[in-house]
């Protein structure tokens, strides 16, 4: 009997010793390493309609250069025009897709009144919208005290409200055809309290709160729904960041030695995750992602410890540089 305890034990502790291992070595959560290696390959998502906005940089300009890879059509929407047609340029040099099977589409996400003629558009030229791929978003940076409630009400506009209005566009078309797809870019943020970015964790957790409760709603009716969750990654997001003060932007520039998963390894991940139709995807380096496994699963314990750290060496983590 002592022996089958004490091999039980044994057993159990070289599990989590494995998982520990897998969580520290890895760049993204335990499911999506495991859909990585033995689910589908963005290849699957061959033929299939995706709309990207935020396709002008960053995850979504890079998401739509593995989407084009793996033959997706592709809708592309950021304010940007012409950064837009250079993406589309890219994509066809690149991608299997032809001249066709991309569309450029202008689109500003605080501009709501837009969104349905935007949706009619894209019905319109490929028939059916298989995917939505909310990326479009600003982070923001500037302590609780110093952030102006214009800002806080700017970053959910766009963060949030926006998401959700272009996301109530698409869904009916969605649940007519019984077949569906909607994919939103949360945050590491969204899981975890981000110091100096307030108003951006907050409107993340929102979003974690508002596609889950859709996730639930929308399961016996072949509509999936993906929340991803990056961490530092290599992007203008700093550069174009709010700060505290309306119509201001932080202008912060990343530096190759910071330590940050890079834009293209981001991007593949978070197609992995779509091909998979994974609930929800944890993508980055550590120690970002081995914090946040604890903030899941022992939040009293991370709160000390984000407590115990101070300020200033979260900060140092958030930004790459620790």
């Amino acid at each position: 009997m002592l022996d089958l305890l004490f091999y039980g034990f044994l057993g159990v502790v070289v599990l989590y010793a494995v998982l520990f291992i897998l969580i520290v070595a890895g760049d993204c959560d335990l499911y999506l390493q495991f859909a990585a290696k033995f689910g589908k390959k963005t290849s699957a998502l061959k033929g299939k309609v995706v709309w990207i906005t935020g396709a002008s940089s960053g995850i979504g300009e890079y998401l739509a250069y593995e989407l084009a890879k793996a033959g997706c059509k592709l809708c592309l929407s950021a304010r940007r025009e012409q950064e837009l047609i250079r993406v589309k340029k890219e994509c066809l040099l690149n991608g299997k897709v032809n001249e066709n099977d991309i569309l450029v589409l202008p689109l500003d996400v605080i501009k709501m009144e837009t969104h349905s003629s935007a949706t009619q558009h894209v019905l319109e030229y490929f028939n059916k919208i298989d995917i939505l791929v909310n990326n479009a978003g600003r982070s923001q940076r500037a302590l609780f005290e110093e952030t102006s409630l214009d800002v806080d009400r700017g970053v959910l506009e766009l963060n949030v409200l926006g998401v959700l209005s272009l996301t109530k566009q698409v869904l009916p078309h969605m649940l007519q055809r019984k077949e569906g797809h909607i994919v939103v870019n949360s945050s590491i943020a969204g899981k975890v309290s981000d110091p100096v970015s307030s108003s951006y964790t907050g409107s993340k957790h929102a979003i974690q709160g508002w596609f889950s409760c859709l996730a639930v709603e929308t399961f016996d009716r072949n509509i999936a729904v993906t929340i991803l969750c990056p961490g530092p990654v290599f992007s203008n997001i700093r550069d174009t960041a709010f700060t505290g003060k309306p119509g201001e932007e932080f202008k912060g520039k990343m530096i190759p030695s910071e330590k940050r998963m890079s834009t293209s390894r981001c991007a593949e991940l978070c197609a992995l995750a779509i091909a998979n139709r994974l609930d929800e995807a944890w993508i980055s380096i550590n120690p970002v992602l081995l914090f946040t496994y604890i903030y899941q699963y022992f939040p009293n314990l991370a709160r000390v410890l984000s407590r115990r750290m101070g300020l200033k060496i979260i900060s140092k983590i958030r930004e790459g540089n620790l």
